[in-house]
């Protein structure tokens, strides 16, 4: 089942197996960001239907990272409507080969007596996580600075925010809204936090490099946040990136569930986190007292 949102003008939230993909609108033709899983392809379809077109009016797929989570319908897009795809270079190589750079099944097996691990784990592998699907001839983003928009519906504007993959890309769109992918999410099945943070740090390639690039996140010019995974985040990006940073490494990191795997990689970052961010977290502190 999906669920499909108008969440600005033209532009949807849509939500599968604990995954979220967005469709822009102009008209009868559409872009996609993102994909869901691949058990998710019959709830992508349905979701453009859900906004009134068909699926050959998906004009291209923008992939924030390439995780299964993101890539799942893409390839059906690209084999049955020839769709091009679109992601950055780092990651169009691991989709290429299908050796995607994301957790482990072992990883999940080790963790899977904490809370929520079992009941996501059975989610997603019947959305297909177990199955290794290489998805080859992307279109590379530009390489560089001097980001422009994309000549798609929705004209989105892909930005460099590295670390939870090697090439994460968020997507800026007209009317201050970016889609941050898994840069910054307002929730996810495996935390017991709602609104702003990073996702799970087991699900995290470059913990360093995923702070860093809240920086660039703060500096975009924005007020809506449209996530891989939770709600929708209306409100000062700047202050989403300062709660999504006290919650890695500052006192609210002791809520994460893997926060004691990371004390030795946090004790190194917090010197560069408090040059950020000095400031509390205020209410933000457990589920069901976020204010997104």
């Amino acid at each position: 089942m999906v669920v499909v949102s108008e969440v600005a003008p033209d532009v949807f939230q849509c939500t599968g197996t604990h995954v979220n993909w967005y469709l822009l609108r102009e008209g009868r033709d559409l872009t996609l960001i993102d994909a869901g899983w691949v058990g998710d392809t019959p709830a992508v379809v349905a979701s453009v239907v859900a906004v009134g077109c068909d699926p050959r009016d998906v004009r291209g797929i923008v992939v924030t990272h390439a995780h299964a989570d993101h890539l799942g319908a893409a390839r059906h897009f690209r084999r049955e409507y020839g769709t091009p795809v679109h992601m950055s270079g780092p990651d169009a190589r691991h989709a290429a080969t299908g050796d995607l750079e994301q957790v482990r099944a072992g990883e999940v097996l080790r963790r899977i007596g904490r809370p929520g691990v079992a009941r996501w784990a059975a989610d997603v592998a019947r959305a297909g996580a177990l199955r290794r699907r290489p998805l080859p001839g992307a279109i590379v983003l530009s390489d560089g600075e001097d980001w422009v928009p994309l000549d798609l519906p929705g004209a989105p504007v892909p930005v460099s925010v590295p670390g939870h993959t090697a090439g994460s890309v968020c997507y800026m769109l007209p009317g201050g809204l970016v889609a941050t992918g898994d840069a910054l999410v307002t929730g996810h099945a495996l935390s017991r936090l709602t609104g702003p943070q990073l996702p799970p740090e087991l699900f995290t390639g470059d913990l360093a490099g995923a702070l860093a690039s809240l920086d660039v996140l703060a500096g975009l010019d924005a007020h809506v946040v449209l996530p891989g995974h939770g709600h929708v985040w209306r409100g000062s990006l700047g202050e989403a990136t300062r709660i999504a940073r006290w919650r890695a490494v500052g006192a609210g990191a002791s809520l994460r569930h893997d926060a004691r795997r990371y004390d030795t990689r946090k004790q190194d970052l917090r010197h560069d986190a408090k040059r950020h961010d000095t400031g509390k977290a205020g209410p933000w502190q457990r589920s069901g007292s976020s204010k997104d």
